[in-house]
């Protein structure tokens, strides 16, 4: 039998009234932060299925946006979230998603900002229970993202060696991968490389990771910081 964490039973320490309606929800606005490295000039905020029925009356659209402040799920500010935005210089734009979705929680954000240059984007994700989420769209890769580990973004081209490169310079400094997603938009275009880590990334080896071959971009997630 395979037992949860205790995270996953009592829930995070949070504001609000539902730790899959609130808490879950703060938790993918914060892995949006952290991807996007800023508060976004722009979000819109896209829900689907429960969560399109129910976010204002539970308070998702707060918790959303706590998160794109960059606001922990116990944070005391959540309640004032959408001063805090408007303050900040953040348009934040509800709506309903149209088409299919993964889950009956799920909510897509499109982030925009015009400062240092152009940027976007865009990210998918559900609340599963407990607080608890998974990230299953990057800028239209595909990706598993729980949010609960250390977390490794690499974009990088679709070569040979390139993965291989990564995981090997983790191994040989003692870091464990306890997850790993790849998906590519097209043979030898772009693809995206997720890895949950079982520890922190010194400074140092995410320079190391930046100067493999093909690697363009590496990006950082870890929740439990905040």
């Amino acid at each position: 039998m395979r037992f949860k964490d205790v995270f996953s039973i009592i829930g995070p320490s949070m504001v609000g009234p539902s730790s899959s309606h609130t808490a879950g929800a703060v938790r993918i606005g914060l892995v949006a932060h952290q991807l996007f490295g800023a508060i976004p000039e722009r979000a819109e905020i896209l829900f689907y299925g429960s969560f399109a029925a129910t976010y204002q009356g539970h308070g998702t659209d707060i918790a959303i946006v706590s998160g794109l402040l960059g606001f922990a799920t116990d944070d005391r500010r959540i309640p004032d979230a959408l001063a805090v935005a408007e303050e900040s210089g953040m348009e934040v734009i509800f709506g309903h998603g149209k088409g299919l979705f993964s889950h009956p929680n799920t909510v897509k954000l499109v982030l925009e900002t015009t400062v240092p240059e152009p940027r976007k984007l865009l990210l998918i994700g559900t609340s599963i229970g407990g607080g608890n989420i998974e990230i299953v769209d990057v800028d239209e890769f595909t990706v598993k993202i729980s949010g609960n580990y250390p977390t490794l973004i690499i974009l990088h081209e679709d070569k040979p060696g390139v993965i291989a490169d990564v995981t090997s310079l983790l191994d040989s400094e003692g870091i464990n991968i306890g997850h790993m997603s790849v998906d590519r938009k097209g043979r030898s275009g772009e693809a995206l490389t997720v890895l949950e880590l079982d520890s922190l990334l010194p400074g140092s080896l995410i320079t190391a990771l930046g100067s493999i071959d093909h690697v363009q971009r590496i990006t950082t997630i870890d929740l439990n910081s905040v």
